[in-house]
């Protein structure tokens, strides 16, 4: 049974989790293979999914010892992230180790999370930023960190999941128009994230 919500009762204890904690880590290593997709010379995206979070989730209770309290707040952060069976959900990342061209980088994409996509054939899904906070600045830098909802109809989840169409993700923005196919095992895994009852 696929899960769209992580409860209290979903995170272990902090004594069990410490036992279990290698174990876990290659298990989530193993999900989160086929979950990276990385898109021209400065982007990568992250699918998430509920096993994603709850280990998210475990580690922040892990690193900060925050009890009851910090676990109440680390799962109203993160519920927004995981799949609701008719999306994917990915963390967006632009990473350049090179401080000077990080800046210069990020000062010229300026809302480009809103111009993210993926297609399916010649159907095409654009990406929604979460509204939690905006991630162009007034002057026009954008944010190294962007979460993203990829909201499918029930016709574009069978078509997804059937995988015999090209699947792309990519960037429409003027200085960052680069894009990726997302490969078979990847399909294959992102389609795990979909309701496909309802």
């Amino acid at each position: 049974m696929r899960k769209f919500e992580i409860k209290e009762e979903d995170v272990i204890d902090i004594d069990n989790y410490i036992k279990e904690r290698n174990n876990i880590k290659k298990n989530i290593s193993l999900i989160k293979k086929n979950r990276r997709i990385p898109v021209g010379p400065h982007a990568t995206f992250y699918f998430e999914c509920y096993q994603t979070m709850i280990y998210q989730i475990q580690e922040m209770l892990y690193i900060e010892r925050g009890g009851k309290e910090q676990l109440q707040d680390e799962i109203k952060a993160y519920n927004p992230l995981v799949p609701k069976g008719k999306e994917l959900v990915a963390t967006l990342m632009f990473e350049i180790d090179n401080e000077k061209r990080r800046k210069d980088f990020l000062n010229s994409v300026g809302g480009i999370e809103n111009k993210i996509f993926i297609k399916i054939g010649d159907k095409k899904v654009v990406a929604m930023p979460e509204d939690d906070t905006d991630r162009t600045s007034e002057d026009g830098k954008a944010s190294s960190v962007h979460f993203l909802h990829f909201k499918f109809d029930e016709d574009l989840v069978q078509l997804f999941i059937k995988g015999d169409t090209e699947v792309v993700i990519g960037f429409d923005h003027q200085n960052y128009k680069h894009f990726s196919e997302i490969s078979k095992a990847s399909i294959n895994e992102l389609s795990n994230d979909f309701d496909i009852n309802h």
